[in-house]
């Protein structure tokens, strides 16, 4: 049997190293699917129950592994839905492949069913590429390109495919003219800093006596060198939301989360200190950053496209995080006085106090807070977190102390609501071996996170390790932007908007053969917990949440985002 381009399509993406294809069928890629058929299913085809939750299942993917995911779906709806979680991919600056179909080509242009014009569609979320393949020969150079610009630009990308190419016999390129040979692989260079920049950059921080650090996922890398030079510096760590998880929050000095969704020790660093070194970081709050001209600034990124955008930096070093600070190190002079980080591991130290005992402040019926709170303590070394956009992401960023080797993401700059389960399920997927965890506001789930229990449902057997557990924040209430309205507005909840049906999440997830826990009193999330983390099963924890527990500050009408910086 002849060789088709939806089968090479799979064999390249092999070659690639890619062994998962999260996506949902449809006669747009019927090709494709046949494809799969005929290879054993390999790459392994994971179906997700929606396109969307497939892109997000994608980013999870990548977010936790940290390679190009592929995701893919038919034309025209298909790929609409795709749409969302390409967006999440590309605000947070994460590898995905979409990979999707069109009508045949001798229907485009003729109103035909399905029949989307998807090069405009996908112009604006794969903008660094998006092609269509209309050809055999064409398709090793897309393909290959797709992937190493998704890697080179941690952007997404997009390759579409007509029906009818898809079972056209595949032909390699010849040697001919306007024929694109194409290859395999990428060696990646080590992109060394600028040396009279480093020096410059070093005196300017060995000046200060003030220093704070900010980092973001771009030092997850780095995180030997970010502590030696927190060291070094006598300086304080904040963590933007994406960088939650570069460095652990049991070093003494690190001030956790900054912004509306952080902590008071990083605000207060942010506001006393005189010196600001910005290591892999896009953080966009600028009024949660120091005042104009308060502080000498310092930024290293490995994205030239992302420097200096947020602060009048002296020095804007385009690099590798740690490649950057190894050379850094050497000309940097440990600080004498060590009063500016003591007091901030003070202050740390007082934060970390006060959010235990705001945890455990009754609640009607339970705390928020505390769910969080009991994890924290419980948290296993390998655990893989995610928490969707809402009121989770809050205690997330501010409850949950995270040690050495614990990581976790969500839907950082699109803070789009839905990413919460379908992240986690791609997270089991990079490391089936090692337990994850994620929280869901009610709504969430509503939106989605209870569909995708069913692919949880279908799956979970394959892992190695079967824990994966759904956290629900059941207060029947649309808590964040409820909170908003009533911190932010000054105006009472519209409950028309806000109020949410009541849904039995534990019976939906016991229907499907997996673990429920209905949690009702606050000395049961302890125990729930150590249960849901013993178990043999995927869990739900079903925790009837007090609605009226603000995830947010108060913020007057001067101090709104966007006017002045407020604690």
């Amino acid at each position: 049997m002849a060789t088709t381009v939806a089968d090479y399509l799979l064999s390249r993406l092999g070659e690639w190293g890619v062994d998962k294809v999260f996506g949902f069928p449809g006669d747009g890629i019927n090709g494709i699917l046949a494809a799969f058929g005929k290879a054993g299913n390999w790459p392994k085809f994971i179906q997700a129950r929606h396109e969307e939750m497939a892109a997000f299942e994608a980013v999870g993917y990548a977010k936790f592994d940290g390679h190009p995911a592929v995701c893919m779906a038919t034309s025209g709806p298909g790929a609409i839905h795709l749409l969302n979680g390409l967006y999440d991919a590309k605000l947070d600056h994460v590898p995905v492949v979409a990979i999707v179909g069109q009508t045949a080509r001798s229907a485009m242009g003729g109103s035909y069913q399905q029949e989307v014009d998807l090069l405009t569609l996908f112009k604006d979320v794969a903008s660094d590429y998006v092609q269509m393949v209309t050809v055999p020969q064409q398709l090793p150079n897309v393909i290959d390109r797709a992937i190493r610009i998704a890697e080179a630009q941690r952007a997404p990308t997009a390759v579409i495919i007509p029906a009818d190419v898809q079972e056209l016999e595949y032909s390699a390129p010849t040697h001919e003219f306007k024929m694109v040979p194409s290859s395999l692989g990428i060696r990646w260079p080590g992109i060394q800093p600028d040396s009279g920049s480093i020096r410059a950059a070093a005196q300017l921080l060995n000046e200060g006596s003030k220093v704070a650090i900010l980092i973001g996922q771009g030092a997850r890398s780095a995180a030997a060198e970010v502590k030696e030079v927190a060291d070094l510096l006598g300086a304080g760590v904040a963590k933007a939301l994406l960088g939650k998880d570069s460095l652990p929050d049991d070093l003494p000095y690190i001030t956790g989360s900054i912004g509306l969704l952080g902590t008071r020790p990083s605000y207060e660093m942010m506001r006393d200190c005189d010196t600001l070194l910005t290591i892999g970081s896009s953080f966009p709050y600028t009024q949660f950053l120091p005042e104009p001209g308060q502080a000498r600034g310092v930024q290293i990124d490995i994205d030239a496209k992302m420097i200096g955008l947020r602060y009048t930096n002296e020095f804007n070093i385009v690099a590798d995080a740690a490649t950057a600070l190894r050379a850094l190190i050497p000309h940097l002079d440990r600080k004498q006085d060590r009063s500016w980080q003591e007091n901030l591991e003070k202050s740390v130290s007082r934060w970390w106090e006060t959010m235990h005992k705001e945890a455990m402040v009754s609640a009607n019926p339970i705390n928020p807070m505390r769910l969080f709170a009991e994890l924290s303590i419980r948290l296993p070394e390998n655990a893989m977190l995610s928490a969707d956009s809402g009121s989770s992401a809050n205690w997330y960023a501010r409850q949950l102390k995270f040690r050495d080797g614990v990581r976790g993401s969500l839907s950082g700059n699109l803070a789009t609501m839905g990413p919460g389960v379908p992240y986690a399920i791609g997270a089991k997927f990079a490391h089936p071996d090692r337990p994850a965890i994620a929280f869901a506001g009610d709504g969430a789930m509503q939106m989605n996170g209870l569909a995708e229990l069913i692919t949880v449902k279908h799956y979970w057997r394959e892992w190695s390790d079967p824990r994966l557990v759904v956290a629900v924040l059941h207060n029947n209430d649309l808590n964040q932007v409820t909170w908003e309205m009533r911190a932010m507005g000054g105006v009472p909840a519209f409950r028309e908007s806000q109020a949410l049906p009541d849904v039995d999440y534990a019976g939906f997830a016991e229907s499907l053969g997996l673990l429920g826990i209905h949690v009702q009193d606050p000395d049961d999330v302890g125990p729930a917990w150590e249960k849901a983390l013993a178990t043999d099963r995927p869990t739900l924890l079903d925790v009837r949440t007090d609605p009226d527990i603000p995830p947010i500050p108060h913020t007057p009408p001067s101090n709104r985002p966007g006017t002045a910086r407020k604690p």
